[in-house]
C-alpha cells in the first residue's frame, strides 16, 4: 500500500511538500518515481530515486523546481515542490519502479499505485 499526502491549495510561486507511505510490502529495494495526472490528461512522470537514493532523474518540466528524496528507514518518499505554477494543478501519485530493465522516465515501468493527492496552484 503506498500513501501519498500533503497535498493542498497553494498560491502560485508557493511550496509544497508530498509524501508517500509504504506499508505492507518491501520498499528499501525499488527505485520509487513521482507522476501527476491533471483532469483530462495522461498520467505523467515528474521524478525517479535510486533504491539507495544516489540518483535521481526529474522531467524537464520540473527539473530545478522539485527534489525527490527517500528515506529507507522511514519507508518514505518525499517530493519538496517549489516555485508552484498553475499548470502544476494535479493528482499527484507515487509507485515502485517493479521493472528493474525499464525506463525511469515512463508509466509502463512502475506499478501498484496507491491513493493520490491533490494539489491546486491558484494564480
Amino acid at each position: 500500500q503506498l500513501q501519498a499526502s500533503g497535498g493542498g491549495v497553494v498560491q502560485a510561486g508557493g511550496s509544497l511538500r508530498l509524501s508517500c507511505a509504504a506499508s505492507g510490502r518491501p520498499f528499501s529495494g525499488y527505485a520509487m518515481g513521482w507522476f501527476r495526472q491533471a483532469p483530462g490528461k495522461e498520467r505523467e512522470f515528474l521524478a525517479a530515486i535510486t533504491w539507495n537514493g544516489v540518483s535521481t532523474y526529474y522531467a524537464d518540466s520540473v527539473k530545478g523546481r522539485f527534489t525527490i528524496s527517500r528515506g529507507n528507514a522511514e519507508k518514505m518518499v518525499w517530493l519538496q515542490m517549489n516555485s508552484l505554477k498553475p499548470e502544476d494543478t494535479a493528482v499527484y501519485y507515487c509507485a515502485p519502479k517493479i521493472n528493474y530493465g525499464g525506463s525511469y522516465y515512463l508509466r509502463g515501468s512502475y506499478d501498484y499505485w496507491g491513493q493520490g493527492t491533490l494539489v491546486t496552484v491558484s494564480s
